[in-house]
């Protein structure tokens, strides 16, 4: 895929699935503008960028925030002139506990990163692609936004509402140039998975229990985001794709 003379943002790529995206982008010819809160992380994945003969830059953003959002944008702009891609990939999962045990704070938090978030990203990236005639969006929900997933009510109520957010702004900007889609990882070897404190009634969801017998890999991930941002995706906006191993299928 040749991303010459684009420019890609990819939110919450310090680590994990958005750093290798961003990696991606980069390799297929993309400008990519980094971000994340991870200040440290950030700038190590732009680092990697670089060091590879990519162009990065790092603009740090906490998406719960309007004016942060409002600011990283007009850093795209400014630093690059326009947008084409972005791949809103921030997110977080809370502790595992069953409803009645969830604490409301934990609640409140991963619905304003996961979908707070995700909405204030589309607000800001979809007028500046306007202005350049298009663009496409891939926005990460998960196979929990598809499926029941016991412990984790607020991140599966917020990966539920990406897959709502992104089919409506699908709708109302397929005409407009603008393809907007998500994706669904199942369990993917990254910091996130590996730092959750797993019980035993979610395990087989996030860990090798699926038909093909394994977790995925970052990379795996970042090859369906740019491809979904891609012209050879161009007939392709409001969809969710699973990326999982088959484990929705069973």
């Amino acid at each position: 895929m040749n991303l010459n003379d684009k420019v890609a943002l990819v939110t919450g790529a310090a680590s994990g699935i958005g750093r290798a995206t961003a990696i991606a982008y980069a390799s297929a010819g993309a400008s990519v503008v980094v971000s994340d809160v991870d200040a440290a992380g950030g700038e190590e994945t732009v680092q990697m960028i670089t060091d590879a003969g990519g162009t990065a830059t790092f603009i740090a953003c906490d998406v719960t925030s309007e004016d942060s959002v409002a600011s990283l944008i007009a850093g795209v702009e400014e630093q690059y002139g326009g947008l084409d891609m972005a791949y809103n990939n921030a997110g977080i999962v809370a502790k595992f506990e069953h409803v009645h045990k969830k604490p409301v704070e934990d609640f409140d938090r991963v619905i304003a990163v996961n979908v707070r978030g995700v909405f204030l990203c589309m607000k800001y990236e979809i007028p500046l692609m306007l202005k350049n005639g298009g663009g496409a969006i891939v926005n990460t929900s998960s196979t929990a936004g598809l499926v029941g997933v016991p412990g984790i009510v607020d991140y599966a109520a917020s990966k539920h509402a990406v897959v709502g957010m992104t089919k409506t702004a699908a709708i109302e900007y397929a005409k407009q140039g603008i393809r907007i889609n998500c994706i669904h990882p199942a369990g993917v070897n990254t910091p996130m998975i590996a730092g959750m404190n797993v019980s035993e009634d979610i395990a087989p969801l996030l860990n090798a229990d699926t038909p093909m017998g394994r977790l995925g890999e970052p990379q795996e991930i970042a090859d369906a985001v740019v491809w979904l941002s891609s012209d050879e995706a161009s007939f392709i906006t409001g969809t969710s794709l699973p990326i999982d191993a088959g484990s929705t299928a069973v």
